[in-house]
């Protein structure tokens, strides 16, 4: 679940606890963890390797090291742990030893997660990139129309896409449609440029206050890093089926996009017919 303010949210908590330190042996319980080079060339690349910086793409965290750049994608419940000892539980998968006797553990239940390694000029050529849209921030009303204007699929689940736009999840996707007064069903190939920069600024301030709340904690997701997400109180929509909506007080009803549990208010948002 950890969407662009989550990840940001690790990012600006790892910032405090693991800057500048070295890694001087990392174990790998579950290989497949490690994606796009082998666990044995992961292990010997990254020794001895510091941590320079640590930023974010979209979902993927970016752990700068001397040499080459970390990726982590968190997937479904992707977690980090700093421990001052050595800790091993059947949930964590690779653990990172610091050249100061601390830890950094990568625990994740449902094993979805993955790390790999980039050369330093080659970040963005990387599969875990490649292929991603633009952020929120960047991307304009004129890109994001020329990206869905032909998709006859609904809005909701073009937005989940990250090759359209970068970060967006389940949670914040519910949010920006209702605040953007846009039915989730309504065809891509139906919203106008005018809708594409309502989706645009809605985004922006969403993931912005999102950020500055730490995120979203609901069901198993927190930071793991001492640090739980507070914008769950400032939902408008998502997770609130059967009460009142809060700008015309209608029931908020649940359904199925795709397969994904969406929220909406009828009345607030009309579904655009061909």
């Amino acid at each position: 679940m950890p969407e662009l303010p989550e990840v940001e949210t690790v990012v600006q908590t790892l910032r405090r606890m693991i800057i500048n330190k070295k890694i001087i042996k990392v174990e790998v319980f579950w290989n497949n963890i490690i994606d796009k080079i082998t666990v044995k060339d992961f292990k010997d690349m990254i020794k001895n390797q510091k941590i320079n910086e640590i930023t974010r793409y979209g979902k993927v965290l970016i752990f700068e090291l001397d040499n080459y750049y970390l990726l982590s994608h968190l997937r479904m419940e992707g977690k980090y742990f700093y421990d001052n000892k050595y800790i091993k539980d059947k949930h964590s998968h690779v653990i990172f030893y610091f050249d100061d006797n601390t830890f950094l553990r990568y625990y994740d239940t449902r094993k979805f997660g993955k790390i790999s390694l980039s050369k330093k000029d080659e970040l963005f050529n990387h599969p875990f990139l490649n292929k991603m849209g633009q952020e929120p921030f960047d991307i304009t009303k004129e890109n994001l129309y020329q990206k869905i204007h032909h998709k006859n699929i609904a809005i909701k689940t073009t937005l989940l896409d990250q090759h359209i736009i970068a970060g967006l999840g389940n949670i914040y996707v519910d949010e920006v449609l209702f605040l953007a007064k846009i039915h989730p069903e309504t065809k891509s190939s139906l919203i106008s440029i005018e809708q594409c920069q309502l989706i645009i600024d809605n985004a922006i301030d969403v993931l912005n206050k999102a950020i500055a709340l730490g995120g979203t904690t609901i069901r198993s997701y927190t930071s793991s890093l001492g640090v739980s997400g507070r914008f769950q109180n400032e939902l408008n929509v998502h997770t609130k089926a059967n009460q009142p909506c809060p700008i015309c007080q209608q029931p908020i009803i649940k359904i199925k996009v795709n397969g994904r549990g969406t929220y909406l208010c009828l009345n607030c948002q009309k579904k655009l017919l061909e």
